[in-house]
């Protein structure tokens, strides 16, 4: 505007005089002719106006047909909110990415509190994956974690009703519910010939994240079970309150943690890196990357090490990639989940969003892990007992009966101390007698069978056993001596 006004002086001089009269009835022709055209083109048909101005997004002229054909024309009345609500589904699973989801306002609030607050389900993170349900991880002390759910489970029916080809928000909705109820769960699992089927009384799962306690000789192990609003602050208490029992060695666990807000993690990775070293690359479409770096204020005087697993997904494997690869601490356990991906929501006014992938995330070398995972520095196995599966107590098994639960129960019973006989997932003499056994010893009613009270004490038996001979715990404890004993 001040290069034109600066220009209006020099071409003063130029002006026409025009007759005041003959002037104004320019004007008004000027008006004539431009209300004609447009009186024209409204008459003519909307061809002539969308010709005049034509539409920004001429490419939705489909989906402006279809969804006026069906609002018009469909034999019964139709929701035009859930039109719309399909519309956009369908628009974010052509990109066929199990992180981008359309979440209605219940699936968004339900989104929410997983994140800020506590809620009544079974306590499983869940993903889409290629039409099916996949469970990520259970959350540490949730029903889903007692009743045996694994990582790579894949969930085929709720309640009887099928889960295939639904998003994982919608999934959710269909496993949560007030705490104390049932939900049945039908679960696929690798190297099991036949579905599994469970029956979980939900609960409320909390929104506390850190969890701390002392081992032997200084050694001090914090579990980290997702990352929510308040893990990081969570975690400087945990080590506060460590460092006061006299901390000299840490075992940072992420086993099973799914991941979480992208904020946290960064700020949890910055606590164990140097000030100024990387901590992860976030890279767009375009290639540019974002590089965010640890602002430590007062980095950690002791030996750490981290323990991942197959449940260690998203956040988690940030921090993971983050502390191996800019402060040398040695990652055990086995290789992780492998999420290398970055999401935002967007929000709509009536309370419903959208999530979708807009970047992927590097390690601090540059490495893409999606998929992949990351292979720790010393690979350690559970004892294989620690991958049996859940039996469910309200179902009873007995002499004569054949399935993949009466195997279970049978390692279980070897695991316990009493022989079963041949393992081989038939209920013989054999398996009645160590069933019994057990009874005697746990003084449960001696019944031979196996259901209720002598099912739920034969699991607990075997997740104490499993919780005393934690191999990677172990060897993580092992590696922290000697650097200790330097």
């Amino acid at each position: 505007m001040e290069e034109e006004n600066q220009k209006q002086p020099k071409e003063a001089g130029k002006f026409i005089k025009i007759k005041k009269f003959t002037f104004i009835m320019g004007i008004f022709l000027v008006i004539f002719l431009t209300a004609g055209i447009t009186t024209i083109a409204l008459t003519f048909g909307d061809e002539k106006v969308e010709s005049l101005a034509p539409d920004k997004h001429a490419e939705f002229e489909k989906l402006y047909t279809t969804y006026d054909k069906i609002k018009d024309n469909y034999y019964e009345e139709v929701d035009e909110e859930k039109l719309v609500d399909g519309a956009i589904k369908g628009m974010i699973k052509s990109l066929d990415d199990p992180y981008s989801a359309y979440m209605d306002k219940k699936e968004a609030s339900s989104f929410d509190e997983s994140i800020s607050s506590s809620f009544e389900g079974i306590g499983a993170e869940i993903q889409e994956q290629d039409g099916k349900i996949m469970v990520v991880s259970p959350i540490k002390g949730s029903p889903a974690e007692k009743a045996g759910v694994k990582p790579n489970d894949i969930i085929l029916s709720v309640d009887g009703k099928s889960v295939e080809g639904l998003s994982s928000s919608e999934a959710v909705l269909k496993i949560r519910g007030e705490k104390g109820t049932k939900v049945d769960l039908s679960i696929s699992r690798a190297g099991e010939s036949e579905p599994i089927e469970l029956t979980i009384k939900r609960d409320t799962i909390p929104i506390e994240t850190v969890y701390a306690e002392m081992l032997d000789d200084g050694v001090a192990k914090i579990q980290v079970t997702s990352f929510s609003e308040h893990t990081v602050q969570e975690l400087k208490t945990a080590l506060e309150e460590m460092s006061k029992k006299d901390m000299k060695g840490l075992v940072l666990d992420l086993r099973g943690n799914p991941g979480g807000l992208l904020d946290q993690a960064i700020e949890m990775a910055s606590l164990f890196i140097p000030n100024g070293k990387v901590v992860l690359q976030v890279e767009d479409r375009s290639g540019k990357k974002d590089v965010y770096k640890s602002e430590n204020d007062g980095e950690l005087k002791i030996p750490v090490v981290v323990l991942i697993d197959d449940g260690s997904a998203s956040a988690s494997e940030i921090v993971a990639a983050a502390v191996s690869e800019s402060a040398d601490i040695p990652l055990i356990g086995v290789k992780s989940f492998g999420k290398g991906t970055v999401q935002t929501a967007e929000p709509f006014k009536d309370g419903s969003n959208f999530k979708y992938t807009a970047a992927k995330w590097l390690t601090p070398e540059g490495n893409w892990i999606h998929k992949k995972g990351i292979k720790p520095d010393i690979n350690v196995k559970l004892p294989d007992y620690a991958s049996l599966p859940y039996i469910s107590p309200d179902k009873e098994l007995k002499a004569s009966d054949s399935s993949s639960e009466v195997k279970a129960a049978e390692e279980m019973l070897k695991e316990a101390g009493h022989d079963p006989g041949k393992i081989d997932g038939f209920f013989d003499e054999a398996t009645k007698n160590a069933v019994t056994a057990f009874q005697r010893e746990q003084k449960i009613k001696e019944t031979g069978t196996i259901k209720d009270d002598t099912t739920v004490k034969l699991m607990q038996v075997i997740r104490e056993k499993i919780l005393k001979n934690d191999t990677q715990v172990k060897k993580a404890v092992e590696v922290l001596k000697k650097e200790i004993n330097k």
